[in-house]
């Protein structure tokens, strides 16, 4: 019997089907080795180019007169947030545990100190992953915020926030470990770890920052301020559902068949997320409203993150659905009841779906079905137990980013300064903070 063995240069030899299999073990392993790193960087790459969806989302569904600073904040929240996260976050998510707090190895010392190509890769996909987390926020504090003090937002949450709380539900998909996930704690993707993070982040934000000027009447009543861009605003909900087959499959860093189950469940979500926010929102304002249905599609996935790998295609289907009538309603309940300006929905979006998705886990998950694990939903069989344990990251994710997000922005506020001012923000943060305009000719002044 003849064997034949890909080697991974391309070479292909034989062997004696009765000789030793060493040799064709080794070469098959590093071959799986070498097909995970290309599917992880690959899918890092994917996740990466959701930078420029939330970028083309928030400029869109926010004034002509504040895109520049939409787009500079994107930029700059993942420039100074890989570094950030390479000096000193990376370090604290996955380095070796110290405490409840993290660690003493940081990111140097994990990537450069072994030379394996496979740190290399999980880093760049790691920081990605960083990146979706600190931008979540700029959107829910757009059109008013200074352009400084986001920045130094930016530095803390990639640096601090964000790992902290991943290393509690992540740490041992490296070097450390989590009192999250010694409990049982299920979030494949980043429902929580990822989405509410930033969510709570941006209510915190939101909250210590104030409503935009002409948002609230004197009657308290909210006032829509429309966004400029629809078509800008939904070719970036395109991007970020294209990036989301990085997101989530690439969350599995193994290139074999699951990647396809995954961007199954996660489309599905999407899907079902799009058109259950149209409904809901046509049923409430007897119009099918373009600017829900892009953020039901969002919530959908938003959702499906935490449970994409542990549900079935059915499962995700009343996942997205669930997702897209509790981002409607979460957008009218925070804008109309809790009188906290949101100009893109991110909190209802990434918080309160991040957190209906993780408790999904809980309810859907269809571990013993599907032979992957043991941490089965109540609707499988599963019991009380894994719903519980979600419950706590999630009440853990809220506690942690919305308390540390009112100290944070509140500092900023008292120290460099966190609100623009009445003028600049009038005349649009383009020229106010950037001396420039997005759509050069085109300015029109307005008091609101």
């Amino acid at each position: 019997m003849l064997i034949l063995v890909v080697a991974p240069a391309g070479r292909v030899f034989a062997e004696s089907g009765g000789a030793d299999t060493s040799a064709l073990d080794a070469a098959v392993e590093k071959l799986q080795t070498n097909i995970n790193v290309v599917w992880t960087c690959v899918a890092a790459f994917l996740v990466f180019f959701m930078q420029a969806g939330f970028a083309m989302v928030e400029a869109g569904f926010t004034r002509a007169k504040n895109a520049v600073n939409i787009l500079m904040k994107n930029l700059m929240d993942f420039s100074i947030g890989t570094i950030a996260f390479f000096l000193v976050g990376f370090g604290l998510m996955f380095g070796a545990t110290n405490g409840l707090f993290g660690t003493t190895d940081f990111a140097i010392k994990n990537i450069l100190g072994d030379g394996e190509s496979w740190n290399y890769s999980f880093l760049i996909f790691q920081t990605v992953f960083a990146g979706t987390a600190a931008t979540i926020v700029s959107g829910a504090m757009a059109g008013r915020t200074k352009f400084k003090g986001y920045l130094v937002y930016s530095v803390f949450i990639c640096a601090f926030i964000y790992p902290i709380f991943g290393s509690w539900a992540w740490g041992s998909l490296l070097n450390g470990g989590g009192w999250l996930e010694n409990l049982g704690f299920v979030d494949f993707a980043g429902s929580t770890v990822v989405h509410s993070i930033g969510g709570w982040l941006a209510l915190a934000g939101a909250i210590v920052l104030g409503p935009r000027l002409g948002k609230y009447g004197p009657d308290k009543k909210s006032r829509a301020i429309l966004g400029h861009n629809i078509p800008l605003a939904a070719l970036g909900v395109f991007i970020l559902w294209f990036g989301w087959f990085g997101f989530n499959p690439g969350s599995t860093t193994v290139g074999n068949g699951e990647i396809g189950r995954v961007a199954v469940t996660t489309n599905l979500a999407a899907a079902a997320g799009a058109i259950a926010a149209m409904l809901v929102s046509w049923i409430i304002s007897k119009k099918p409203d373009a600017s829900m249905s892009l953020n039901g599609a969002l919530a959908g996935l938003v959702a499906i993150t935490a449970p994409c790998y542990t549900v079935t295609p059915m499962g995700a289907l009343a996942i997205g659905l669930i997702a897209g009538v509790i981002v409607v309603l979460s957008v009218l309940f925070i804008d109309n009841v809790l009188k906290v300006d949101d100009p893109v929905g991110a909190v209802s979006v990434h918080g309160v779906c991040g957190a209906w998705g993780t408790l999904a886990c809980g309810l859907f998950n269809a571990e013993g079905v599907l032979g992957i694990g043991d941490n089965t939903g109540l609707f499988y069989g599963g019991g009380f137990k894994q719903l519980g344990v979600q419950l706590v990251g999630i009440a853990a994710c809220f506690a942690w980013a919305f308390i540390i997000g009112l100290i944070m922005f509140t500092v900023i506020k008292k120290t460099i300064g966190l609100r623009a001012s009445a003028d600049e923000e009038l005349k649009g943060l383009d020229i106010g903070e950037h001396g420039m305009e997005a759509y050069s000719g085109f300015q029109v002044f307005s008091t609101t």
